[in-house]
């Protein structure tokens, strides 16, 4: 069989091979992780004679992505690419599906049962006597996504001699969720300027740019890409934005990804000249129906909606007295015809009651059961807003008849933006092991949304992307691995923090022994180091409203109650510090399942971590540590600002082991971090002080700001976009 390629998959063929040649000095990262340069021996020998040949008699543009991906990486790896037979040989690479006659002659369907529709079995084995590499799957998805994952094999250096691998991913929908404007801006977004919106170019450039977006996700996993912003404008469901759309889904579906759109709940009114947009008129539910056909007409494998509603700001269907559930179905309703889903954001911050991190809970936990089946309700990871650090949300485990989608934050807004290194995949791993109780010990967050516990029809995981325009797709080659471990952990949850580390350093930088080692020790230490820096023991929000950047533990967010000002967070005062949600207080352990709601509930119990999230407690309190609560703040806020600077040495031990402008770029980038993580702790143990009239311990470094110029500052947001 003779198989023909895009133009522009060529180009990328010849990308790949250009890119052997780039000097060391020249690495800008816009490859991402996907560097097929040439093996040094004996790997690329053994590459080389384990995948001589390759076999893949099936058609169709999936398994053409498939076979473009394993010729361009051999051709980068080895010099070589694999030559094409018809039969496996000594050498060869198979990759089929189970329709094909060959397939099941190498592995039963039985066997092929546990992979479901986008896993895939690498195997190898002998045929005829002869050894080879097999890749099998049920579906062209799967065969591609077990392309990827020998690729990944092969550049993290494991011989394959000996492969025996059987995946299949955890959730059903893994999506990223873009919030990028139709004017071309990116809210939250600190890698330049949308990748889909108000980007005018030449088409082919175009076109290599979402291929390579769309190689990079399929290489993880990822199936799935809401483009437009949760702060939808309506102008998106009209025929101009839904043939864009469709032009993006053109682009993503040889790699198994679907388009989805984020959509305004007042649209009928606003661009479709309906009186009303109330979920129960019936010309407004017909308005939704026939909007949905027009989508579908043009995009056949369209995903569905993601709908922010009833939260700051944005109209939703209680504006007209209905529930989340009123609103969702009639999208649901709309979308079940064809197979669409509607991702309705359980996000619903409003300044009002007396704690934020109570509000989805109670207005979601009494729809329980309510909603339609292909409705999933969207949870942020924790109770409040994608904080360093928070308990999860409860509403994980608490809705058992309603599939639930974990939403975590890849760009880090309230985490150093593209400007600090800060590692995610721990947080990611702290909330999906967390365990809820909601069926006894083990009923982690994992196990309460990816059907385990609750069977499903529909099974999801979102996060919210920082890609940008930025020659390195992030804004920092660091922030690669966040997208990174996302798409890996959304595949699997169990996989640990630091194996995925180790294996983006080696495919995105080298596999010098040294530098994955000490890198991924900044790596890993990386997320504890800005919690201590920014808020430790529990404390939130102490970033300004607006900005979400810097520290502001002085300042308090537009629209909140006169009696919040200025501390609502942090409570802080004369008596003590830190937000009552024990029983005495606000009462929010209340959501969580025995034994969590006692153990949180209780100081003496509650973990230090999140001790000033529920416990508003005296400045003298005696810690675990032997020190006192005032003392314990000075000197985590100390730690993480040594973490920061301890992170510069060892990063300046690594330079020759990469190419030198990338190293230099993260060299300057940790200066920065290291710089505003004494920014940070200045400006908190000063303000705090003000409350406990106490010092900071003789033997921390003293701080060198003064907290009255730390109070005028006004932060530059477009420095740092």
């Amino acid at each position: 069989m003779k198989v023909t390629f895009s133009p522009i998959i060529r180009k990328l063929a010849i990308a790949t091979l250009l890119a052997l040649t780039l000097p060391a000095l020249g690495e800008d990262g816009s490859r991402l992780w996907l560097r097929y340069d040439l093996m040094e021996e004996p790997l690329r020998s053994h590459y080389a004679e384990t995948i001589k040949s390759l076999v893949a008699p099936e058609q169709g543009e999936t398994m053409a992505a498939a076979i473009a991906e394993i010729d361009m990486a051999m051709e980068g790896l080895t010099g070589r690419k694999p030559e094409r037979t018809t039969l496996p040989v000594a050498g060869s690479l198979v990759i089929v599906t189970l329709k094909n006659p060959l397939a099941r002659q190498l592995v039963t369907k039985e066997e092929l049962a546990g992979c479901g529709n986008e896993g895939f079995l690498i195997r190898s084995l002998q045929y005829r006597g002869q050894p080879i590499i097999l890749i099998a799957a049920n579906t062209p998805a799967g065969a591609l996504y077990g392309t990827f994952r020998l690729i990944a094999l092969m550049q993290s250096g494991n011989p394959l001699g000996d492969l025996h691998l059987q995946k299949r991913p955890g959730y059903k929908f893994r999506l990223l969720n873009h919030w990028d404007n139709l004017d071309g801006t990116v809210e939250r977004g600190y890698a330049g300027r949308s990748i889909w919106w108000n980007h005018e170019g030449d088409e082919e450039r175009l076109r290599e740019l979402y291929t390579t977006y769309a190689r990079a996700n399929a290489s993880i996993g990822i199936n799935g890409a809401s483009i437009n912003n949760v702060n939808a404008s309506p102008q998106v469901l009209t025929p101009e934005y839904i043939d864009r759309f469709a032009r993006f889904a053109g682009y993503l579906r040889p790699y198994n990804m679907k388009i989805y759109m984020s959509v305004n709940f007042s649209s009928p009114k606003i661009i479709g000249g309906l009186a009303t947009s109330d979920p129960f008129d019936p010309k407004v539910r017909q308005w939704w129906k026939d909007k949905v056909k027009e989508i579908y007409t043009k995009i056949p494998d369209f995903g569905g909606f993601l709908v922010k509603a009833n939260s700051e700001g944005q109209p939703g269907p209680q504006d007209f007295g209905r529930t989340h559930a009123d609103g969702a179905n009639m999208l649901a309703e709309a979308l079940e015809p064809y197979n669409g889903i509607v991702m309705w954001r359980a996000f619903v911050y409003q300044p009002e009651g007396d704690d934020r991190a109570k509000q989805a809970y109670t207005e979601f936990k009494p729809l329980d059961g309510q909603f339609h089946p292909n409705v999933i309700v969207q949870v942020k990871n924790g109770p409040v807003d994608f904080q360093p650090r928070e308990p999860f949300s409860p509403l994980f485990g608490a809705m058992q008849k309603t599939p639930l989608m974990a939403e975590f934050q890849i760009t880090q807004e309230y985490l150093g933006f593209s400007s600090h290194l800060v590692y995610l995949a721990p947080l990611q791993k702290e909330v999906l092991d967390a365990d809820t109780y909601a069926r006894g010990p083990g009923s982690t967050v994992a196990k309460t949304t990816d059907g385990t516990l609750y069977p499903s029809r529909h099974t999801a995981i979102a996060g919210v992307a920082n890609i940008g325009r930025d020659t390195n797709w992030t804004g920092y080659h660091f922030a690669q691995a966040n997208w990174y471990a996302y798409g890996r952990l959304a595949w699997d949850p169990g996989l640990r923090a630091g194996d995925i580390a180790d294996e983006w350093l080696k495919m995105t930088f080298t596999r010098d022994e040294r530098f994955v080692r000490k890198a991924g020790n900044i790596m890993m230490r990386s997320r504890e180091a800005a919690v201590n820096y920014m808020t430790p023991l529990g404390l939130h929000h102490l970033m300004g409203w607006d900005h979400h950047y810097g520290p502001e533990p002085w300042t308090w967010f537009e629209g909140a109650r006169p009696d919040w000002l200025p501390s609502y967070y942090h409570k802080a005062d004369t008596a003590g510090i830190g937000f009552d949600r024990s029983p005495r207080g606000s009462n929010a352990v209340e959501q969580y399942f025995s034994p969590i709601r006692e153990q949180y509930g209780d100081p003496g119990s509650c973990p230090d971590e999140l001790l000033l999230w529920f416990h508003h407690l005296p400045w003298g309190y005696p810690m675990r540590s032997g020190r006192t609560l005032w003392n314990e703040l000075a000197y985590r806020y100390t730690d993480g600002m040594l973490e920061a600077r301890e992170f510069q040495k060892i990063w300046d031990m690594l330079e020759g082991a990469i190419d030198d402008k990338r190293f230099q770029e993260v060299k300057y980038k940790l200066k920065v971090q290291a710089r505003e993580a004494q920014w940070w702790r200045d400006a908190c143990l000063l303000y705090f002080q003000t409350f406990s009239r106490r010092h900071i311990p003789a033997e921390l470094e003293r701080p060198v700001h003064d907290l009255q110029e730390l109070q005028k500052q006004k932060f530059d947001l477009k420095h740092h976009n």
